[in-house]
C-alpha cells in the first residue's frame, strides 16, 4: 500500500510540477552529460586516435553481424541506441524485440579542406560539428538548428534549415555513404560507386544497413548572419513576402518565418557576413549566451518595432537560436524559464535533455500529450502554403508555427522516397516549405487522435510529404502512396540478407512500430506480470 501511496504522489509532483523537478534534477543531469561528451571528443581530438578507433568500432560491427549469421539469422536487427535517445517523442518499441546492434559511432574522422568534405560518424551532433568546423573556418551548407540532432538521424531521417532553400534538405549535402550491410559488407556509396543505393539511402530508417560514416560537403564560414525582419500583417502579405525571400537565393542565405497568428508574422532573412560596419558593432547580437530572450521571443517584439537596419547574429548562436526554447515547446516544460532572472541563474544549464524528459515523462502527462499536442513537420509544395496555412487555423489553431523553405531535386536515375513537385501545369518546382506545428492546439474539442489522420490526408492530396519523426498514422497503402517505394523495395531484393535483417520503413515509423512512453510502460508492465504468473 506504501509504495502504491509512495509511486502516485511522485506522478503527481511529475505532472503539476514538472517545471520545478526539471529544474531540480532534470538540469544537473543534463549538465553532468554534455559536459562528459565534451570532454570525450576533446580527449579524443588531443589523441587524434579518432580514424583507427573507427576502424576497429566497424570490425566489431562485423562481428557481431557475423554471429548472428552464425546462429541463423532468425531475428530482424536494429541499432541498440536506446529508444528513449531518439529525437522523437515516441519510444520505439521494436527496441525490445528486434537484436540490438552496438554502433556507438560519434567522431569526427577528418576534415579534408582540399576537397571539401568532411567525414564524420553517424551520432556526430549538430552541436558539435558546428564547433568542430567554424573555429576553422567551415561549415556545412544545412545545418539542422538543434544541438543534439544527429548526422545518422539527418539523412536516415529528416534534416532542414533555413538555408535549405538554397542547399534542399540535408542529404543534398552529403558526398558519399559508408554502409554496413547485414552480411558484413562494407559498402561506399557516392553518385559515382553504389550510386542507386547512395540515393535510397536517405529516408530509409536503417533498414538497407547500418551507416558507419559519412562526407558532408564543407563551405567556407563567415563571423556573422545578417538579419532582417519583415512584419506581414495578413496571410497573403505573409505568403508573397515569404516565397519571393524563398526563391531569392542569390541575397538570402538563411529564410524562415515565425507565424504567431492568422494576421501576424515575421520573415527573418539572413545574409552571411564577416565585416560589421563601424557604426554598427552596437548591433551584434549574441542571442545564444543563457542570458539572453528565446528566439522566438525576440523575434515576436518585431511584430511592434521590426528594425529596417537589421542585427548581427554571430553564425554559431544562429545555427542553435532555438536550441534553448526547443523553438516554444521549453515554455510548456519551464514556463518559467524565459523570465530574466531563471535565465540570469540558470540559463547556461538549459536545456534539458530530452531522452530525461521523455523517460521521466507520468502516464498522465503522456496522455495528455497524446490527445492535446502535436510535434509535427509537414513539407508541401509552396503552391499550397496559402491552403495550408488556412487549413491549420481552421483545424488546429496553433500558434507559433514555423515556416521554412526547402527545395527537394531530382537526380540523375530519378529514384528516392521524395520527387520534386509537379504543378498542375505540368512545370516541376522545387520549392517546397516546411510546416512546424509544435504544442497545445486551441482549436475547441481538439482531438490528435481524429485531426493528425485528417492533417496527414491533407498532405497526401497536396502532393506532400510528412517528416517520420513525428507521430505516423498512415495506413501502409497510404504511406506508400506518399513516398516513392519502387527502387526501395528492389534494392531490399538485391542485398544480400536485407529483408531477412530490417523491417520496411514503414514498420519502423508508423505507430504501430512505434509507441508513447505510457504505453510502453504499460507493455513492459504487463510483461513483468505475466513472467511473475508463469
Amino acid at each position: 500500500m506504501k509504495n502504491n501511496q509512495s509511486s502516485g504522489l511522485f506522478e503527481y509532483l511529475l505532472t503539476h510540477y514538472r517545471g520545478v523537478f526539471a529544474v531540480v534534477f532534470l538540469l544537473p543531469l543534463s549538465v553532468v552529460y554534455d559536459l562528459y561528451f565534451f570532454l570525450r571528443n576533446k580527449i579524443t581530438l588531443l589523441l587524434r586516435s579518432a580514424p583507427a578507433l573507427h576502424e576497429e568500432r566497424v570490425r566489431k560491427i562485423q562481428q557481431h553481424l557475423k554471429q548472428w549469421r552464425n546462429e541463423g539469422a532468425r531475428e530482424k536487427l536494429c541499432t541498440a541506441r536506446s529508444g528513449w535517445s531518439t529525437m522523437s517523442e515516441l519510444v520505439p518499441k521494436y527496441k525490445k524485440i528486434y537484436r540490438n546492434i552496438p554502433v556507438n559511432l560519434r567522431d569526427v574522422l577528418e576534415i579534408d579542406e582540399q576537397r571539401r568534405v568532411v567525414r564524420v560518424e553517424p551520432m556526430v551532433t549538430m552541436g558539435q560539428l558546428t564547433a568542430t568546423l567554424i573555429p576553422r573556418g567551415w561549415t556545412v551548407p544545412v545545418v539542422p538548428e538543434l544541438d543534439d540532432l544527429t548526422v545518422g538521424g539527418l539523412i536516415m531521417g529528416f534534416g532542414v534549415e533555413t538555408s535549405s532553400h538554397k542547399y534542399g534538405l540535408f542529404q543534398y549535402s552529403c558526398e558519399a555513404f559508408e554502409l554496413l550491410t547485414p552480411d558484413g559488407t562494407l559498402l561506399r556509396c557516392s553518385r559515382t560507386q553504389n550510386s542507386e543505393l547512395f540515393y535510397l539511402i536517405p529516408w530509409s530508417h536503417g533498414t538497407l544497413g547500418f551507416l558507419v560514416a559519412a562526407e558532408l560537403k564543407i563551405i567556407p564560414a563567415k563571423k556573422y548572419v545578417r538579419m532582417h525582419y519583415k512584419q506581414a500583417h495578413s496571410q497573403e502579405e505573409l505568403v508573397r513576402i515569404f516565397e519571393a525571400e524563398s526563391r531569392n537565393v542569390a541575397d538570402n542565405d538563411f529564410v524562415e518565418a515565425l507565424v504567431f497568428s492568422q494576421d501576424k508574422a515575421v520573415i527573418l532573412c539572413g545574409q552571411l557576413t564577416d565585416e560589421v560596419p563601424a557604426g554598427e558593432k552596437k548591433r551584434i547580437n549574441p542571442i545564444g549566451r543563457w542570458y539572453k530572450p528565446w528566439f522566438y521571443k525576440h523575434v515576436e517584439k518585431m511584430l511592434h518595432h521590426a528594425d529596417s537596419m537589421g542585427e548581427y547574429i554571430p553564425l554559431r548562436h544562429y545555427y542553435h537560436r532555438h536550441t534553448r526554447s526547443f523553438f516554444w515547446e521549453m515554455e510548456q516544460i519551464i514556463p518559467f524559464g524565459n523570465h530574466p532572472v531563471f535565465r540570469f541563474l540558470l540559463g547556461w544549464a538549459v536545456p534539458p535533455k530530452i531522452p530525461l524528459l521523455k523517460y521521466t515523462q507520468t502516464e498522465t502527462t503522456a496522455r495528455l500529450r497524446d490527445r492535446y499536442h502535436i510535434v509535427q513537420d509537414m513539407l508541401i509544395p509552396i503552391f499550397y502554403l496559402a491552403d495550408a496555412l488556412q487549413y491549420f487555423q481552421s483545424h488546429f489553431d496553433l500558434y507559433p508555427l514555423w515556416l521554412c523553405p526547402m527545395a527537394i531535386y531530382d537526380n540523375e536515375k530519378h529514384i528516392g522516397f521524395l520527387h520534386p513537385f509537379k504543378k498542375p501545369d505540368a512545370q516541376i518546382d522545387e520549392l517546397y516549405v516546411d510546416i512546424g506545428a509544435y504544442g497545445a492546439p486551441r482549436k475547441a474539442g481538439f482531438d490528435a487522435s481524429v485531426e493528425l489522420p485528417r492533417l496527414e490526408q491533407f498532405v497526401l492530396q497536396h502532393s506532400g510529404y510528412q517528416a517520420l519523426y513525428a507521430r505516423t498514422m498512415l495506413t501502409r497503402d497510404q504511406f506508400r502512396q506518399m513516398f516513392d517505394h519502387s527502387a526501395y523495395d528492389k534494392m531490399r531484393e538485391q542485398l544480400p540478407l536485407c529483408e531477412q535483417a530490417f523491417d520496411e520503413v514503414y514498420e519502423k515509423v508508423s505507430v504501430r512500430g512505434r509507441t508513447s512512453p505510457e504505453v510502453y510502460r504499460k507493455m513492459k508492465k504487463n510483461k513483468k506480470t505475466n513472467s511473475a504468473v508463469v
